[in-house]
């Protein structure tokens, strides 16, 4: 029982502690920065000098960084690890229908080691200005035609500031005899267009594709689903992302980040606006006939409005059984002129006519129930019916609602085979954003699966294992967490101590009974002593009473 108690008084006193330490900490964390700043000097010594002796961290996994090399045949490989920007091509061309001062491709790219980068050495192309249009493109080591292999897109995008309003998706430039790369903008033929995007709250994971009509010759954009993922974390968690494009010659498709799929589909069922038009369309010269019924229901043609329906009988009606209050003021207005107004001295009557005092409220009717003319208050009408109209019935010719008859579609077209898209031969990146330092590294484009993952384990995998060695783990979080806020120590040793205590409350709550050996003299007997004691007084007494009946014998005798 005493060490119960003992424990009880203990985690009072921890959890005290706790929040007095919490308080205290959130009242002077202000005053805590004031004095670092002023004593810090002094406080290096002092610190150094109190510091207790500890034993040395292990040292943080050291990973090494090397350039990714393609491991099969490739379209496009670029890591951008040469530091120049050495085949790639600026814009030098202006948007259509825009301000000059804004028309211009003049935003900034350079490139750069990635900020807080733990591979040094690990360099990508950083778009670096912001509110500029930014255009920059390459060429590929051959067109990439559509035919019996798949389409793999890759590369690695982190918004290193997060990011307000832009975009960050690549180009497919479509191989025409009018590409020019230092003209490259934002209406230059693009056979895809893939990656993310995000303006407000609006995050979008871009997979569009330009379908050619072979009726029309002409292009439409089609949009693939929104995945049902949530994207926002890949916006602002400020960490390097993969983004993975896989397009199958079966017109299969799937959007992956990070190597998880994200969204997936068909070129053929999963694209908006579809790729083939209807085969039957809407007969745009067909016209509703003028005697068409599409009235369900009607009002009934022989219904008789009722002798005592009073239509003209109000809403609503004065209550007469209402009693004016007692006290109410019928000659007092509820507004009388302001006392304490004056008239302005620049009142000009001539100009402004009479001056009259602003109305303000009696005062006298402060006190009182009401003041003026009183009125009934109006209640329901119990009698009040309205406008009688007729009830409704079902129409015998009621024909549903008309639709133009469908004809043959004139347009009708059926593409089976949309993968086989227009051949590219270019990516470029053609952005606005508001904001700046958007990092790009390690694009490639391929056709086997093996290639893309080797790829991207030499360049995001060593991104990815790089963060996660410089991230402490578990306990080294609870550590800094509790340097921070020195009351979390209290937290982290009452979750300890909690189970502790309640085993022991659980374990040792029952009662114990004292052994014999515990008693003392003044302790009350124990049950077998008491009918031991009982049993002697017994003897004695009968002892007692034998001893009286001999003595009576022998003085009988006597």
């Amino acid at each position: 029982m005493e060490l119960k108690w003992l424990l009880y008084v203990t985690l009072l006193a921890l959890g005290t502690l706790a929040v007095q330490a919490h308080d205290l900490d959130d009242d002077n964390d202000g005053d805590d920065v004031v004095d670092i700043e002023d004593d810090l000097d002094d406080g290096i010594e002092e610190v150094e000098e109190s510091k207790p002796e500890t034993n040395t961290p292990p040292p943080t996994p050291k990973v090494t960084y090397r350039a990714p090399v393609p491991t099969g045949e490739v379209y496009f490989a670029e890591s951008f690890d040469k530091g120049t920007l050495d085949g790639w091509i600026l814009s030098r061309a202006k948007k259509d229908d825009t301000d000059d001062e804004i028309a211009k491709y003049d935003g900034k790219w350079e490139v750069q080691d990635m900020k807080d980068t733990k591979l040094p050495g690990d360099k990508g192309l950083v778009l670096v200005t912001r509110a500029k249009h930014h255009a920059i493109s390459s060429k590929l080591s051959k067109p990439f035609v559509f035919d019996t292999k798949p389409l793999i897109v890759q590369y690695e995008v982190n918004f290193q500031n997060g990011i307000e309003c832009g975009g960050a998706y690549v180009k497919l430039l479509s191989k025409t005899p009018e590409l020019s790369l230092d003209q490259f903008h934002d209406k230059t033929p693009y056979t895809i267009m893939f990656g993310p995007d995000k303006c407000g709250e609006d995050y979008k994971l871009h997979f569009i594709f330009r379908h050619k009509n072979p009726k029309t010759g002409k292009y439409e954009e089609k949009h693939a689903k929104r995945p049902d993922a949530d994207l926002k974390t890949y916006f602002t968690d400020k960490k390097t992302h993969l983004y993975t494009l896989v397009l199958n010659p079966d017109n299969s498709f799937e959007i992956l980040v990070d190597q998880t799929v994200v969204n997936s589909g068909n070129l053929l069922n999963d694209m908006s606006p579809p790729v083939n038009p209807p085969r039957e369309i809407e007969d745009p010269n067909d016209q509703k006939p003028e005697d068409w019924d599409e009235r369900p229901k009607i009002p009934d043609p022989d219904a008789v409005k009722p002798d005592d329906w009073d239509e003209d009988a109000p809403a609503k009606i004065a209550d007469e059984n209402a009693v004016k209050p007692e006290g109410w003021l019928d000659d007092e207005p509820e507004y009388v002129p302001d006392p304490d107004a004056e008239k302005p001295e620049d009142w000009d009557e001539d100009m402004d006519g009479e001056w009259e005092a602003p109305q303000i409220a009696n005062p006298k009717c402060e006190t009182a129930p009401g003041c003026g003319t009183w009125q009934r208050p109006m209640i329901d009408n119990p009698n009040y019916k309205g406008k009688w109209k007729p009830p409704m019935i079902d129409n015998v010719n009621y024909q549903g609602i008309w639709k133009p008859r469908k004809i043959p579609n004139p347009d009708f077209f059926e593409d089976l085979e949309p993968f086989k898209m227009t051949p590219f031969s270019a990516v470029g990146l053609e952005l606005w954003s508001m904001t700046s330092d958007i990092f790009f590294d390690n694009f490639i484009i391929c056709t086997e699966r093996a290639v893309a993952d080797d790829w991207a384990s030499d360049g995001w995998g060593l991104k990815k294992a790089a963060d996660g060695a410089a991230e402490p783990g578990v306990v080294g979080q609870m550590m800094a967490a509790a340097e921070e806020r020195p009351w979390l120590w209290v937290v982290y040793i009452l979750t300890v101590a909690l189970p502790v205590f309640l085993v022991v409350l659980f374990c040792c709550s029952g009662k114990k009974q004292p052994s014999a050996a515990e008693y003392k003299k003044t302790d009350a007997p124990q049950p077998d002593v008491m009918d031991e004691e009982k049993e002697e007084e017994k003897d004695k007494g009968d002892k007692e009473e034998e001893e009286e009946e001999e003595e009576a014998n022998e003085e009988k005798l006597g």
